[in-house]
């Protein structure tokens, strides 16, 4: 096949991309949440001392790695989550990844408010990083992280952290998927 011949190609591609995108009817937010939800995910909390002494926590799925030279992560919070003016100020966060078994957990900081008698309920532990980050205890992993960027994109701030210390308890992480908690089956 020549040169022309595959220029022609990709022009034919092209136009049907073209074409096919223009008869396409506009996504919505609740088809773009379904498309979104074909992915799977650990489940991980946030925490933030709210001031001294006193823990906050935020549920989030949408978190990963991002480089590995230097150590950072992100993590996505939504602009009107009341985590968000704490980690601004503090600068810096935990990160646990949830067990399999704590389900209960992640729905609990999935909620805007938080109690202390539901943290007994809980019986929620959480343990001081050296670097002075609260974590979960009890958790697949915790991670101790100083914000090093924000950027505001569309209704979520992207906080960029660098990993200061990771520790791994180890076990089954919970998994979200489809709209629904899962667990890790082996093969």
């Amino acid at each position: 096949m020549g040169a022309a011949q595959v220029e022609e190609d990709k022009g034919e591609e092209c136009e049907i991309f073209k074409n096919s995108k223009m008869m396409a009817t506009a996504l919505t937010a609740r088809e773009f949440r379904n498309a979104l939800g074909q992915f799977a995910t650990g489940v991980t909390v946030v925490t933030v001392e709210r001031e001294p002494g006193s823990i906050f926590g935020m549920t989030a799925n949408a978190f990963t790695s991002v480089s590995l030279n230097p150590m950072l992560i992100l993590v996505c919070v939504d602009e009107r989550a009341r985590i968000l003016p704490m980690l601004h100020k503090r600068r810096r966060f935990g990160i646990s990844v949830l067990k399999q078994s704590q389900q209960g957990v992640s729905e609990y900081f999935a909620q805007p408010e938080q109690d202390a008698e539901a943290e007994r309920r809980l019986a929620l532990r959480y343990r001081w990083t050296p670097e002075g980050v609260p974590v979960l205890e009890d958790a697949v992993a915790q991670l101790s992280c100083s914000v090093v960027a924000t950027h505001v994109a569309g209704d979520h701030t992207i906080i960029v952290g660098k990993v200061e210390d990771a520790e791994i308890q180890g076990g089954e992480p919970l998994l979200f998927f489809r709209g629904e908690y899962r667990h890790i089956a082996r093969q």
